[in-house]
């Protein structure tokens, strides 16, 4: 094994503290492990940064925590992938049982809806700026000369940033054909230079330990589903969800499903972990585990599988050009779906005076972090929505 910069231990902790305190969903979590792992702590090159963003959005699941997974295989193989995944995801899991017992408990949590309010809104300045650091980063610079220089790229972006918007998904089959592409122009493989080559292609009393064995079957089937064909980043599975939770089997009324949304937003790690909620909802801390091992697995036994050859023929200068298509578009999808999620959260005016705010003073001071925006937004969503 190569050596590293860096221990297991270090980035376990690493991973911790991010699934602790990573507001903002799929596009900061990738942006804040862009800014502390490649920027500032030099544990991963670009290239290794960009493969394992481009792998997380071909495989289906979680976006950010597949990433996460890929990092930990880096380096570390298969127990680097497995100790970063459990890093990752169990305080955010530890936080969303511990409110869907509170939810059972309180029948419901309207304070819950008013901090999203404020936080909601700080999120999109949050990763509004991330964004805007990605682009920068793996597209190019915003100048003539760079846009110039790599015009098909922007154009990927540009392509990906629209469909997004218009059809609010992200498409897998779009981020292929642009990496495709990308390697045809910039670097054939070598068969395609043949003249006749052809390209190929809390207990008891609030439900803690009650559950139905036959439920916990359905639910298992179902996040099962969820998590090995649901492609895209972490807001991509609200609509399956909500599909099968409150159309097919009725899981949950339509308010509590708004409410395990805002859960989603409102805690820190991947936006996913919302399945833990609902799976509490449903059949209690059973349905909470079996939810959530249900939607990760498959994500992460992708991310195992896929690994190791993608990380060796990434060297290639053929699947390099692929990669960087891929990840062009993959950045316009990113950057459409904080358009989209800003027309969710930006509501009213003190929402979008919240959302500039939040990214000017990240802009203005190196020192601040943003759980201290998510805090301060939170207390101002609950003051702003006890006069309005």
């Amino acid at each position: 094994m190569e050596k590293t910069k860096y221990s297991l231990r270090e980035l376990t902790f690493y991973f911790l503290k991010l699934g602790s305190w990573g507001f903002g969903g799929p596009v900061a979590l990738v942006g804040y492990m862009h800014r502390d792992l490649v920027e500032q702590k030099a544990w991963l090159t670009e290239e290794e940064y960009k493969e394992g963003l481009a792998l997380a959005q071909l495989a289906p699941g979680p976006l950010a925590a597949q990433l996460g997974i890929y990092i930990g295989f880096v380096h570390y193989g298969i127990l680097g992938a497995t100790l970063i995944g459990l890093a990752f995801v169990l305080p955010s899991f530890v936080m969303v049982v511990l409110l869907g017992m509170v939810y059972q408990a309180y029948s419901g949590l309207n304070w819950m809806r008013d901090v999203f309010y404020g936080v909601g809104a700080a999120v999109i300045g949050i990763i509004a700026l991330s964004a805007y650091k990605l682009t920068l980063k793996s597209v190019g610079k915003l100048n003539l000369a760079a846009i110039k220089a790599n015009w098909l790229l922007w154009l990927f972006y540009l392509i990906a940033l629209v469909i997004t918007i218009v059809t609010q998904q992200e498409q897998i089959l779009l981020f292929m054909g642009c990496g495709l592409i990308y390697m045809v122009v910039k670097a054939p493989p070598a068969w395609m230079k043949r003249p006749t080559a052809l390209p190929v292609l809390l207990a008891g009393s609030i439900g803690f330990w009650n559950y139905s064995k036959d439920s916990l079957v359905e639910i298992g089937l179902f996040f099962l589903k969820a998590g090995t064909f649901v492609f895209g980043s972490g807001l991509a599975i609200v609509p399956f969800l909500h599909a099968g939770v409150v159309t097919e089997y009725y899981w949950l009324s339509e308010n509590q499903f708004v409410d395990a949304v805002a859960v989603a937003m409102i805690t820190p790690g991947p936006v996913v972990i919302t399945v833990g909620f609902i799976g509490y909802l449903v059949n209690g801390f059973p349905g909470a585990s079996v939810a959530a091992l249900a939607t990760f697995l498959p994500c992460f036994f992708f991310t195992v599988i896929l690994a190791p050859s993608f990380k060796k023929i990434a060297k290639n200068i053929s699947i390099k050009a692929f990669v960087d298509g891929i990840t062009a578009a993959v950045i316009g999808a990113l950057v459409g779906s904080v358009a989209i999620i800003t027309t969710r959260s930006i509501i009213d005016l003190p929402t979008a005076i919240i959302a500039v705010a939040s990214g000017l003073a990240l802009i203005c001071s190196k020192k601040l972090q943003e759980p201290h925006l998510i805090v301060v937004a939170a207390v101002l969503g609950i003051v702003i929505k006890s006069f309005i």
